[in-house]
């Protein structure tokens, strides 16, 4: 700890914790301490902390506001970096939103609606920072982030700040450059297109109610829990596989979605694991379909 604290304290960020549990940072409600937790507050603060990792041989681990992320018992060693409060300035000139990493999905559409620029809607409810979705090129109803992207700041593995467009950005299904290459979002430019605000509005509103309706949104998880199989709804194979409600712990399969897997109280890494391979093998034996986990699974034994 004393290395984390030469390096960390004596103001040179705005906030730091040490040993700071991590169930408080993830939607799931679920994760141990982190050694170190930095949340930086400028673009400044976020590369130097990400410099202090790298040339001192820190272990380091970059998040958003943790909504798609399952985080072990024994939480994570070495710095993690938190990119969400403070980090979220949002811009708009003419069809054009720029927004900080940190930003919220959820703010970003509200600003485009009152800018009455559609082509954001889909994203209204996706509980996430703008720097997770671009990693992950997160998508909703028919829409994905490449849809939407002009280009992306972000910085490189060599410490430097590159812009990126559209098409250098490798955008796939729940993938992006961001992954490949160990890339850093600082920053994206959206580019939308003028609307009429009711109708942007009333679609927005559909929208919220088809998932408020059908994802188990009053307990913690981690969202959607696999990715789509091919050819397949991964809910409905859970579902069909009789498995609707099956409980191990306080970890269970929602009964509103079967694609979820949800905190009931206090439950932990361990046991969501656990159940998540129970509901792989079972899906697997009856219907020879495997299921990948979507979720973010990090941390240290």
């Amino acid at each position: 700890m004393n290395s984390y604290s030469e390096h960390f304290s004596g103001g040179k960020f705005k906030d730091v914790r040490f040993d700071e549990p991590l169930k408080f940072h993830t939607s799931f409600k679920i994760g141990g301490p982190a050694d170190v937790m930095v949340i930086p507050s400028t673009e400044e603060e976020l590369i130097q902390a990400v410099k202090i990792c790298r040339e001192n041989d820190l272990k380091y681990f970059v998040m958003g506001n943790g909504s798609n992320l399952l985080v072990k018992d024994t939480g994570i060693r070495g710095v993690v970096i938190k990119i969400n409060e403070g980090f979220d300035n949002i811009e708009v000139d003419g069809t054009r939103i720029m927004a900080q990493a940190g930003a919220l999905l959820t703010a970003v559409s509200k600003v485009a609606l009152r800018s009455s620029l559609e082509g954001m809607e889909f994203a209204s409810g996706i509980p996430g920072t703008i720097g997770g979705a671009i990693t992950m090129n997160a998508g909703a109803y028919g829409g994905e982030m490449k849809d939407i992207v002009s280009s992306v700041r972000v910085l490189t593995s060599d410490n430097k700040v590159l812009q990126l467009s559209n098409g250098e950005m490798d955008f796939a299904y729940r993938n992006s450059r961001v992954k490949e290459h160990d890339l850093i979002v600082l920053s994206v430019e959206f580019e939308l297109k003028a609307g009429d605000f009711d109708k942007i509005d009333d679609k927005i509103k559909e929208l919220t109610f088809q998932r408020t309706s059908k994802q188990p949104l009053e307990l913690p998880s981690g969202g959607s829990t696999f990715k789509r199989p091919e050819g397949y709804f991964a809910g409905k194979l859970i579902d069909d596989a009789g498995l609707r409600g099956l409980r191990h712990g306080d970890a269970q399969v929602s009964q509103k979605h079967c694609g979820f897997v949800v905190n009931r109280g206090e439950t932990t890494y361990k046991e969501v694991m656990e159940l998540v391979g129970v509901i792989q093998k079972t899906v697997m034996d009856k219907f020879g379909v495997e299921l990948e986990m979507e979720i973010k699974r990090v941390g240290d034994d």
